[in-house]
């Protein structure tokens, strides 16, 4: 009779120090099965009419533009609000590091993304509009915003899930991209 009363309440703490180690984890770290393996091969065309207006490279972005030099691939939205947050340190990381960075719009209408940038700048060599999001499932984005290093033999060395903060930038992505030799 006894076991009716314990039973469920070894039950209910198994499930809560289950639930308790859960909460400790760091959802940024997710383990990607593409570090150190090529990018994968894409073509994207770019925002449309007016790239050039908001100095953008009308090109669109490819996997050929990924190689010859360490760069960073961001996954973004006009509409996330996490992209819009870490969109400073992406102007910094350009600007001042003068880091080459791809944008790769994810499921975002290129009206959109061009109103975005024109209004908060461009770090972007150049921008790839994913409007399916099937690249993006190629390069395994589970959701946006993420950014990728890539080395300069065009191998994915880093991937971070999220939204960049300062300590990422300072503490993870710049000595990366300087031990690569940027």
């Amino acid at each position: 009779m006894r076991l009716i009363y314990i039973l469920p309440t070894m039950i209910f703490a198994a499930v809560a120090l289950a639930l308790g180690a859960g909460l400790t984890l760091r959802p940024d770290i997710v383990p990607s099965a593409l570090i150190d393996k090529p990018v994968p091969v894409f073509s994207l065309p770019g925002l449309g009419a007016g790239d050039t207006d908001i100095g953008i490279d009308s090109r669109g972005f490819s996997s050929d533009d990924l190689k010859g030099r360490v760069s960073l691939v961001n996954v973004f939205a006009s509409w996330c609000i996490p992209c819009r947050a870490e969109h400073p340190l992406l102007m910094r990381l350009a600007d001042k590091e003068r880091l080459a960075i791809f944008g790769l719009n994810y499921k975002d209408k290129p009206s959109e993304a061009r109103a975005w940038i024109k209004k908060l700048g461009n770090p972007y060599r150049r921008i790839g509009v994913d409007p399916k999001g099937r690249v993006a499932i190629d390069w395994g984005v589970y959701g946006v915003p993420e950014t990728f290093i890539i080395g300069p033999k065009g191998r994915i060395r880093y991937k971070h899930v999220g939204m960049l903060r300062p300590r990422d930038v300072d503490d993870v992505i710049l000595p990366i991209i300087r031990k690569l030799g940027q």
